[in-house]
């Protein structure tokens, strides 16, 4: 991994986990920090106002780093954070824009409670990590922009999903969602299904790994909202064979710029 890697980590773990905001702030981040996340505010000062409150209210911090993809400019994290010993557990999904001297100048993420076990036996963190098919990083990022728009989003055609999704092996760590395309075309292929992709925001890859952010919408008799939707696709030969994914209500008002 290269530099911006390693400073997107080292935000995250000499910042939060080792209790010191204001200074790793400053070492990692650039002439400019524009914040996503929700409740945060832009730059240095509204990552430490928020963050040195949240260190004193929790003094045990578990942060792991799971996956990590550099792709250009951007670097993607998935996190797993365990706070004041098994009081929360959170994974947070998070997207790093940087600059040419590798320094960190914006930053999205989606938060959403950690999965113990999925229907087929998983955890929503679990499974593979390795980086291969360097050579394939372009090609695999195009299969899961056409997965997406061809089968995901409104108005797409979820019938197609075996185009890019392996029929031999899918395993899914969703929380709701047993291993196998079957299970995922059932939900995908009903006319009446709730959630919807409306906007490829980010897409970035390494080899076998590619991650995305989303606008979705969920829609049912109970409720029409927007949401933040991350996923993370492992692929093998061309087609997706493991999934991950994170989501977050938009929320209607923020103190910077918004979710995306």
């Amino acid at each position: 991994m290269g530099r911006k890697s390693e400073n997107a980590k080292n935000l995250y773990l000499e910042g939060i986990r080792d209790g010191n905001p204001r200074v790793a702030v400053t070492k990692y981040t650039g002439e400019r920090y524009t914040q996503h996340s929700t409740g945060v505010r832009d730059g240095v000062e509204g990552f430490v106002e928020f963050f040195e409150p949240f260190i004193e209210r929790n003094p045990s911090r578990d942060i792991q780093i799971k996956r990590c993809i550099e792709d250009g400019q951007y670097v993607f994290l998935h996190v797993y954070q365990n706070i004041n010993d098994g009081e929360a557990e959170w994974v947070t999904t998070d997207f790093f824009d940087t600059n040419a001297d590798d320094k960190i100048i914006e930053h999205w993420d989606v938060i959403a409670p950690f999965a113990n076990s999925t229907p087929s036996g998983h955890t929503s963190i679990d499974g593979s990590t390795d980086i291969t098919d360097l050579d394939k990083t372009e090609s695999n990022k195009e299969i899961v922009r056409k997965l997406i728009e061809d089968c995901l989003m409104r108005g797409g055609n979820a019938e197609n999903l075996s185009n890019y999704i392996s029929k031999e092996k899918y395993i899914q760590h969703n929380k709701d969602v047993a291993d196998g395309l079957s299970h995922f075309q059932k939900l995908a292929t009903n006319p009446n299904r709730p959630l919807n992709y409306d906007e490829i925001v980010l897409l970035v890859g390494q080899g076998n790994f590619v991650a995305t952010l989303c606008k979705a919408n969920w829609k049912d008799s109970n409720e029409d909202k927007d949401y933040a939707q991350v996923d993370i696709f492992r692929l093998e030969n061309g087609k997706v064979v493991e999934h991950w994914d994170n989501v977050e209500e938009v929320p209607v008002n923020d103190v910077n710029g918004g979710k995306f």
